[in-house]
């Protein structure tokens, strides 16, 4: 039997800040947006930003490459690298590049510092001095957007203008300064709107949703292990049959889905303004612990279907008492596992770490937080879909940038990255990056397919007069949807819950309407998922 229960404050903690990843995302945390829609366009001037990669050379040895952009004005870069010419690469006298220069720069690659007049200027000098193109420094750790003033245009300039961060200039100011030979080579490859890695998002994030619902029936028990800080001798004594636990589980009421939802707003708020290192290393620090806590649940549960007499041995510990070697030597794993991934979390797999970390962490919450009928479902959902449009879509218009995709992909963040998002890479994408899925685009719905499971099997419904089975493939056109609606807007952030919650609570409603059982998914109680009266009795 199930029964309501206290959450452990990190675990309250992570499940409000989860919801503030509820947005899908096409670019990794470190990547740059090249177009953005407020700059204006002027006659000659109209180019639309691109990304650039400036590979460079020092002294014929290949250093790889640094990222720039394109300005309004000027020609483009090719799009291809085997069309693109290696060049030497030397900064304009004076280094401002706002007056006629001091040397002829044939056939070579202007360096120059941003400041003290316009773009056009800049370009137009390193023109007239023979350079083949112009790369201007940034003062900041951005790409500058370099537009045309309404009366300046840059018609008559026909270089490529190219702009790049600040520690990509002191990259290549700290060759030449000691006087080696830099070379530069400029090409912009085209990215493509979809990668195939959206492929793999859909089928992890299909398959936490239905693997969650489903974890009872696969483990064998409601609750088949007790959390890490738990552990004590109560333990060994649930494998003999004595003293069963009853289920942890936190139903959600309608109240507390209202207030969910608003504090999530809050949250992600706090993280759009105030964007800093600690912050995220915060944020970092309850991802691990309740990715521990969600590995210890998987591990242990799936361990004790297979071997439930492994639970039995215990050994005491100071403090804890007598405590399971099993849950023990489960616990040491999963920190080992958190904080190697913390150590690693900005290497090129850290990703498969953070995709373990968070698909356990889901399914464990996925059995402790429960919807108790469709009353809750809808207000819960209703409020998500709306708090996820909202910050995504209508939030540019107050905020100058869209705040969930801002959050998500970590702009402000001095290179971290919040990490209540699954991640997968973009291989076939030139610039790299990652396709994202927030955490709560997965738990919301999977709320409610967890609700319908219950249901089902509460009801003794098969598969077909079921609700969980179609939920489910509501849920998996829900994801296909979204991923249509990125392809048509060209990449831009997706709220995933638009398209989820009409495909999974929408389907709940008809087929409740069809089969005339609206009332009782309505009235449901949390306890048994059942009826608070038979169907029938008046």
């Amino acid at each position: 039997m199930a029964t309501a229960t206290a959450i452990s404050p990190p675990l309250l903690l992570l499940l409000l800040v989860l919801t503030a990843g509820a947005v899908i995302s096409p670019a990794a945390a470190d990547d740059v947006k090249a177009e953005n829609a407020g700059v204006p366009k002027y006659p000659n001037c109209s180019n639309d930003f691109q990304l650039v990669k400036v590979r460079y050379w020092v002294d014929g040895v290949d250093h790889g490459s640094i990222t720039g952009m394109t300005a309004r004005f000027g020609s483009l870069p090719p799009p291809l690298e085997e069309k693109a010419s290696r060049l030497p690469a030397t900064f304009t006298t004076p280094l401002n590049g706002c007056s006629a220069f001091t040397s002829k720069l044939n056939l070579s690659v202007a360096l120059s510092v941003r400041g003290n007049c316009t773009y056009t200027a800049k370009a137009k000098d390193a023109e007239a001095a023979g350079a083949a193109a112009l790369v201007i420094v940034n003062d900041s750790e951005e790409l500058s957007e370099m537009v045309c003033s309404e009366d300046d245009t840059g018609a008559s300039i026909m270089i490529p203008v190219i702009s790049v961060t600040k520690s990509g200039g002191e990259i290549l100011n700290s060759s030449l300064a000691a006087g080696k030979k830099v070379e530069l080579l400029l090409y912009s490859p085209e990215r493509p709107p979809i990668d195939y890695s959206v492929i793999f998002v859909w089928l992890i994030a299909v398959g936490t949703v239905v693997i969650a619902s489903l974890w009872s029936d696969l483990v064998g028990c409601e609750r088949s292990n007790e959390r890490y800080d738990e552990l004590s001798k109560e333990s060994a004594t649930t494998d003999s049959g004595k003293n069963e636990p009853e289920d942890e589980v936190v139903d959600i009421t309608v109240k507390s889905a209202v207030f969910f939802v608003f504090s999530a707003s809050a949250l992600l708020l706090l993280l759009f303004f105030f964007m800093e290192t600690w912050l995220i290393w915060i944020l970092i620090v309850l991802f691990c612990i309740g990715g521990i806590e969600g590995m210890h649940f998987c591990i242990s549960g799936v361990l004790l279907r297979s071997c439930s007499s492994c639970g039995r041995r215990t050994v005491k510990l100071p403090f804890f008492g007598e405590v399971s070697v099993l849950s023990l030597s489960v616990l040491l794993f999963c920190v080992a596992f958190s904080v190697f991934w913390a150590v690693k979390r900005r290497s090129d797999y850290s990703w498969v770490g953070q995709d373990v970390l968070g698909i356990c962490f889901m399914i464990s919450v996925l059995q402790i937080v429960r919807l108790p009928n469709i009353k809750v479902a809808t207000t819960l959902l209703c409020c998500a879909f709306v708090y996820d449009i909202f910050w995504v879509f209508i939030s540019p218009y107050l905020f100058q940038r869209s705040v969930m995709v801002t959050v998500a992909r970590g702009d402000d963040a001095g290179g971290e990255a919040i990490p209540m998002v699954l991640r997968f890479p973009r291989f076939l994408d030139p610039w790299g990056g990652y396709d994202m899925l927030g955490f709560g685009d997965i738990i919301f719905p999977g709320l409610l397919l967890s609700f319908s499971r219950r249901f089902d099997k509460w009801n003794k419904k098969g598969l077909a007069n079921g609700y969980f089975v179609y939920l489910a493939v509501g849920y998996g056109v829900g994801m296909f949807l979204t991923y249509i609606g990125l392809y048509l807007m060209d990449g831009q952030g997706q709220p995933a819950l638009l398209y989820l919650v009409p495909c999974t609570l929408g389907t709940t409603v008809v087929l409740g309407l069809i089969r005339g059982e609206l009332k009782d998914l309505w009235s449901c109680n949390g306890d048994s998922t059942a009826p608070s009266r038979p169907p029938g009795i008046a």
